[in-house]
C-alpha cells in the first residue's frame, strides 16, 4: 500500500500542477465556464490557475502535503458552481472536448467526490509498516 501511495501523490501533484498551467494556457476554457453571476471571471480563473499550481507543489514535501491536501479540498468546493452551471448548459463545447449532460453530471457526482477523497486520503498520516511476527 506505500507503494501505491506514494505513486499516487505523484500523479496528484502532476494532476494538479498540469490543471493548474492549463487555466494559462487555455483561459478562455475557464473563463467560458465560471457561472455569469460571479465576478471577474479571467481574475477568478488565475487564482485558480495558481492555486492548483501552488497545492502541487506544496503536495509534494510531505510536511507540507496536509495542507496542501486541505487546499485542494476547499478548492475543489469552491468549484462546485461551475460544475453545477456545466449540468445546466450541456452540451457545451470545452476546446476539442464536448461536455454532453451525461458528461456533465458524472463531473459532478464522480468525478469530484473522487478528486475530494483522493485529495483527503493524502492529508492522512502514512501508517507505519507493521512489524513482523516472527521476532
Amino acid at each position: 500500500m506505500k507503494i501505491f501511495k506514494k505513486i499516487s501523490v505523484v500523479i496528484l501533484v502532476i494532476f494538479y500542477f498540469i490543471a493548474g498551467l492549463n487555466h494559462f494556457r487555455s483561459p478562455e476554457s475557464y473563463i467560458r465556464i465560471i457561472p455569469g453571476y460571479l465576478p471577474y471571471p479571467a481574475v477568478l480563473n488565475i487564482a485558480a490557475g495558481i492555486a492548483e499550481i501552488v497545492f502541487a507543489l506544496l503536495a509534494i514535501r510531505p510536511q507540507s502535503r496536509k495542507v496542501a491536501c486541505y487546499g485542494i479540498i476547499l478548492m475543489l468546493l469552491a468549484f462546485l458552481p461551475v460544475h453545477i452551471q456545466m449540468v445546466k448548459d450541456a452540451p457545451l463545447q470545452l476546446g476539442s472536448l464536448t461536455v454532453t449532460p451525461t458528461i456533465a453530471w458524472i463531473r459532478l457526482v464522480l468525478l469530484q467526490p473522487f478528486l475530494i477523497l483522493w485529495a483527503w486520503w493524502h492529508s492522512l498520516p502514512n501508517k507505519p509498516a507493521t512489524q513482523s511476527a516472527s521476532r
